[in-house]
């Protein structure tokens, strides 16, 4: 893994403190577009580019967010190679950069700014017109797509209601570090202890969410909202991937009802499957971390059915 220092690349090793715990970098780009332009990046049709991995979770949750609005007229998208190496995210033959034809996702970074300084990742929200990265953080990447496009989305759908803003956030804050990033915490932990702090509090978590769906139907009550879709990208890939391949495997997700239940409703949502590449997801994983999988061999399971009943209905109220 590596990162661009000063616009050039370095090929080091991730980032983990003394203790062994992985941690995770801070994104650097965090402007916003805006419905009336005061941000100086104005919501227009056709001027921004989404650069996602069909593999990233973070991605993912950006690329359902511009499904489910309706945004594809609006909102062009591309995905990189399922691989990544030391070389960081690729293009590749099948997976091409339309806009520049980059061979590396590194150097969209450097066309926005050719002195960057930090980790390359998934989703970019790229402006057409002004050449630059406007966001890399994927949390304000669907917050903007979820509410600052409303004119040209084909849907009325709306992810941050009036009324559970509040709730929509927190919610938010508090699946990120024991559940979205607690899977990465678990798999690139360097030492026991940093493993099994972070699949304890993983594991906590999930337990804790089980029995809230228990008694509704998702994350904030009787509606979707955007906590459901960042819970969603992380949850799709658990008994895939990260069951196996970063060690979290105390329980699948397939084996706590209202959680699996809860992940098939999602799933089922009209637009969804469409988004989730299972052997994308699979290949990235397996083939691209060498220390964590080192024959590269990618597991043929498990099999599960995404499309069978799920019974969540009933708790709509």
């Amino acid at each position: 893994m590596g990162m661009l220092v000063e616009g050039e690349w370095k090929t080091e090793n991730m980032l983990r403190d003394e203790d062994g715990r992985f941690v995770r970098s801070d994104t650097s780009f965090r402007d916003r577009v805006t419905a009336d332009g005061s941000s100086g990046f104005p919501a227009e049709a056709g001027r921004y580019h989404l650069y996602v991995s069909w593999a990233c979770p973070w991605a993912h949750r950006t690329a359902i967010m511009r499904r489910l609005k309706g945004l594809e007229d609006t909102i062009s998208l591309s995905s990189v190679a399922a691989f990544m190496g030391e070389d960081g995210w690729t293009f590749s033959e099948e997976f091409k950069d339309p806009l520049h034809g980059a061979g590396h996702l590194r150097e969209v970074y450097t066309r926005a700014d050719p002195g960057y300084t930090g980790r390359v990742t998934t989703p970019i929200l790229w402006d057409k017109e002004r050449e630059t990265i406007v966001n890399n953080e994927s949390r304000e990447v669907i917050r903007i797509l979820d509410t600052e496009f409303e004119e040209y989305a084909a849907t009325e759908a709306d992810f941050f209601p009036e009324g559970l803003r509040e709730e929509i956030d927190d919610t938010i804050s508090a699946i990120y570090n024991p559940i979205n990033n607690g899977v990465y915490r678990s798999g690139f932990a360097s030492t026991q202890s940093a493993y099994d702090e972070a699949v304890t509090e993983l594991f906590d978590a999930l337990d804790y969410w089980e029995s809230v769906l228990s008694e509704q139907r998702y994350l904030c009550g009787g509606v979707v909202t955007e906590a459901d879709w960042c819970m969603f990208t992380t949850l799709a890939r658990f008994d895939p991937v990260y069951h196996y391949h970063f060690k979290c495997n105390l329980r699948r997700i397939s084996d706590y009802p209202n959680l699996w239940g809860y992940l098939r409703d999602l799933y089922q949502t009209p637009g969804v499957a469409e988004t989730v590449d299972f052997d994308h997801i699979k290949r990235h994983y397996y083939t691209s971390h060498g220390s964590v999988n080192p024959t590269r061999i990618v597991p043929k399971g498990p099999i599960l059915n995404f499309d069978e009943p799920h019974d969540r209905a009933r708790l709509s109220g």
